[in-house]
């Protein structure tokens, strides 16, 4: 129905919720605003209001899906822009009834909402309704489109993009499969990355990258036969490139006594790095695609991506994601991102997915079943060492070498430990010294003062911002003209987690000019303490009161100095170093 300014009132068909309770259907009805000003004509979420219908099986869901409907018609009612703006997950709160209704209730409240957004997208999006000549500017974290841009064309007249899918065989890429091999928008390729170092670790465990392929290739099988389009699938090996970019990384990070990341390297280096190369030598792609739990912002402009939170804080990736470089981010889709890991798993169900109840995989991604400590036990063998009560400097226990502690670990250390020094525990991991093959702990971990300081102040090196510039907005130049400081949300490790500190970055100063020092290093201040403050381990900085991802550091070993030179008292000389140069090499 043509009704201002040759607009017309779009309705969604109705669409199964995903995660209710009961069997819910809700269908979205987008309808004009009406203008004074007529040579207003954009296809925008701000120039229509939102009507939501449904029906539902169960009392208290119809209930919800009217709620949801009288919520969005209110006299003030809100435009499809301020909908799509609206997070899911917080829905049930704002409305007050988080503790009225069952965690059931409350889950299905928030896929309702999800639902009626992605609806909203869609009529935007459907070219039955749009000429060629229409723009269209979703402005949310979750999606950003435009037809004047090459970011998701989507009329029938146009050439569609397309994706590499990175399929792995577990539910997420396979539902991040299933909705792009869905969307007309697209021509999606799958491909598999053969990773894993089976003929090397076959001796530690089953590795299974052949039951992977199998589960890829028969999702690809289901997707190819029940949608319109022919889904092509290729295994591609990446052993070499995993060798060099990530193996190597992970040990000589660990012989430095460090703590390693594989999988933010995995990310940065081969997935959105080495296959990214290879294949656009073959074929021209215009988008990377993954099951991660992330969302990216893509704009019309030459402004940068941005990337965010996941909704579902648990299974929230963004921190392994946080060393993508503007390049990469660019290319880069997250059809599951705005999802919970429950509406996932719902999806795979509706889809009748192969792979449906497969549960999620764990441990780091080209180990399989292998265990971490069996991986460096091959790879490093043992280098026994002493363990040191970092207080009195006494000798307390034997490791059997650096690579299997972490700073801030409690469980296992106790093997290492004499008996009679077990019962003064618990004992925790406060430092490492690779010069002297020396692990450090206290059972003073949450009493002493010097320890505290050690959880809370810190130094970060390699800090790189995925914007590619400094976050100027967010940093204050302090009154000594020195540093430049600002507060963040940090993540200290994957989790939903969040710490909320200060960084320092030193200032320089040119002229009548003072900048931020081109050095990528940085000190941290941290609100609270932190239970382990691993050299190694990545800090991922968030712009305070949002989910945005700016970027991440690398923690330093710098704060260790304190426990690697000699302590002297009037009565006593606590266990030596080797000499003091060797905590300054540590810190160089």
């Amino acid at each position: 129905n043509n009704y201002n300014n040759g607009k017309q009132i779009c309705q969604s068909p109705m669409m199964r919720v995903p995660g209710c309770v009961a069997t819910v259907h809700v269908s979205t009805t987008l309808i004009p605003i009406i203008h004074d000003d007529n040579n207003i004509n954009t296809y925008s979420p701000d120039q229509y209001f939102v009507r939501v219908d449904g029906t539902a099986d169960a009392l208290i869901s119809k209930g919800l899906v009217a709620l949801v409907a009288a919520a969005f018609s209110q006299a003030s009612r809100p435009t499809a822009q301020q909908i799509l703006e609206i997070r899911p997950s917080t829905v049930a709160e704002d409305l007050g009834l988080r503790s009225t209704l069952s965690r059931g209730r409350n889950d299905g409240l928030a896929s309702i909402v999800t639902i009626v957004q992605q609806q909203i997208r869609s009529i935007l999006l459907n070219s039955n309704n749009l000429s060629s000549d229409d723009n269209i500017v979703i402005s949310s974290p979750r999606a950003t489109v435009s037809n004047n841009d090459d970011d998701h064309q989507n009329s029938k007249d146009k050439k569609k993009k397309k994706v590499a899918m990175l399929l792995s065989g577990g539910v997420d890429s396979s539902v991040a499969l299933s909705l792009l091999s869905k969307d007309p928008n697209y021509e999606v390729h799958a491909f598999y990355l053969k990773i894993w170092l089976e003929d090397e670790l076959q001796h530690l465990g089953v590795c299974p990258w052949e039951e992977d392929w199998k589960i890829c290739q028969s999702v690809v099988a289901h997707l190819s036969s029940t949608s319109s389009a022919a889904i092509s699938l290729e295994a591609m090996s990446f052993q070499h490139q995993y060798h060099e970019h990530i193996i190597n990384y992970t040990l000589s990070e660990a012989r430095r006594g460090r703590t390693p990341n594989p999988d933010i390297m995995c990310n940065s280096r081969v997935k959105f790095g080495s296959f990214v190369s290879e294949i656009m030598q073959r074929q021209s792609f215009d988008y990377i695609a993954t099951g991660h739990y992330a969302r990216v912002q893509h704009f019309n402009n030459n402004n940068a991506s941005k990337l965010y939170r996941a909704p579902d804080s648990i299974k929230d990736q963004s921190y392994f994601l946080s060393t993508l470089s503007q390049e990469q981010l660019k290319r880069v889709l997250f059809p599951v991102g705005h999802l919970e890991k429950k509406q996932v798993r719902a999806l795979a169900e509706d889809f009748n997915l192969p792979n449906k109840n497969r549960p999620d995989s764990q441990g780091l991604c080209f180990l399989g079943k292998v265990k971490f400590d069996n991986f460096l036990q091959a790879y490093l063998g043992e280098k026994p060492g002493n363990v040191i009560d970092v207080l009195t400097r006494d000798v307390i226990g034997q490791h059997k070498g650096l690579w299997f502690h972490t700073v801030g670990q409690r469980k296992g250390i106790g093997k290492c430990l004499d008996p009679k020094v077990t019962t003064r525990g618990p004992w925790y991991i406060v430092a490492k010294d690779p010069i002297d093959n020396l692990i450090f702990a206290s059972n003073e971990f949450d009493n002493s003062a010097i320890l505290g300081s050690s959880r809370s102040n810190f130094f970060v090196e390699d800090i790189r911002w995925i914007s590619g510039h400094h976050p100027h907005e967010q940093l204050v130049l302090q009154e000594n003209n020195k540093t430049w400081t600002g507060r963040f949300a940090m993540k200290i490790r994957h989790g939903p987690s969040i710490a909320r500190g200060s960084l320092s970055m030193n200032a320089i100063q040119t002229g009548d000019t003072i900048s931020i020092c081109s050095s990528s290093e940085g000190r941290i201040e941290l609100d609270d303490k932190d239970g382990g403050l691993a050299p190694g381990q990545f800090v991922v900085f968030y712009q305070l009161g949002c989910d945005e991802c700016l970027g991440s550091g690398v923690i330093s070993e710098k704060h260790w100095t304190q426990f690697l030179l000699p302590t002297v008292t009037p009565n006593k000389v606590f266990y030596p170093m080797a000499n003091t140069t060797t905590a300054a090499s540590i810190i160089n």
